[in-house]
């Protein structure tokens, strides 16, 4: 009978194994595989804001960012499941690095494209949600703004911490969707961390790639003129720290953590001799 799951230990040998695919992928198919990924969080994150324009209004701020984290959690589901490459996500590749299956400049190159790739896919879906013009309808576009506004307001060390919490949460998602071992098992996996996550407001750096540049281009149309709310800001005073924050959540908090346990203690990955 075939398991239901991997256990700690497989999971992490199935990561590493994982992580050798850099070595042979070609530099195209990452950069395609990552606009997905920068599509499928765009979803996600458009969907939340859909959702929490005025739930708030009705049911309170904490019910809100719960239903607001259940449904962007589609983003990551659409990751594992229809396959991509989310650069928060590919911080648990580190676990092949450390292991020394693949190299540290080979982990940084594909890291490198993965990120191009988000950023692009997802400043592309924002103009397409900008062109649709449903921000026209009820409070989507007095909402969506605030949200970009809000987050070109952290803090650097703010947005870094939120930045590492919420990859923690993000690698754990996928760490427990690559012990799944069925598509309902691994939309479960995606499910609790996400929502967990956005639920407690912390700062994912893909779905902020969606969100700012959004209410960058409502900013301009509504001719709303925000000093917080400028590009400048998006890239150097949130996605930087995010960013770094995402990166040392997933490799040190999960990558790291598991690859000494189950790894550096003596274990093997699968085919090693």
């Amino acid at each position: 009978m075939e398991k239901r799951f991997l256990t700690p230990a497989e999971t992490v040998g199935a990561i590493v194994e994982n992580g050798r695919r850099v070595l042979t992928q070609s530099r195209s198919r990452a950069l395609v595989l990552s606009l997905l990924a920068g599509f499928y969080i765009a979803f996600g994150a458009e969907l939340m804001t859909v959702v929490t324009q005025d739930a708030a209004t009705f049911v309170g701020s904490g019910i809100s960012r719960l239903l607001g984290g259940s449904v962007f959690s589609l983003g990551l589901m659409l990751v594992v499941i229809c396959g991509a490459e989310l650069f928060t996500g590919n911080s648990l590749l580190a676990n092949a690095a450390l292991h020394g299956e693949i190299s540290w400049l080979k982990l940084a190159e594909n890291w490198l494209i993965v990120l191009v790739g988000n950023l692009v896919g997802s400043l592309f879906f924002a103009w397409l949600m900008f062109e649709s013009r449903l921000w026209q309808q009820g409070n989507l576009a007095e909402h969506a703004l605030r949200i970009a506004t809000v987050k070109c307001q952290l803090p650097f060390e703010v947005a870094l911490i939120r930045g590492i919490l919420c990859n923690w949460l993000v690698c754990l998602a996928v760490f427990m969707a690559t012990a799944a071992r069925d598509v309902t098992g691994k939309m479960l996996a995606c499910f609790a961390p996400i929502m967990a996550f956005v639920a407690s407001g912390f700062e994912h750096s893909v779905a902020n790639m969606y969100s700012i540049p959004t209410g960058l281009l409502l900013a301009n149309e509504l001719h709303r003129n925000d000093p917080a709310l400028t590009w400048g800001n998006f890239f150097m005073g949130n996605l930087l720290p995010v960013t770094l924050g995402n990166i040392l959540g997933g490799v040190v908090f999960v990558a790291f953590a598991y690859w000494f346990v189950h790894l550096k203690q003596g274990g093997r990955v699968k085919g090693e001799r």
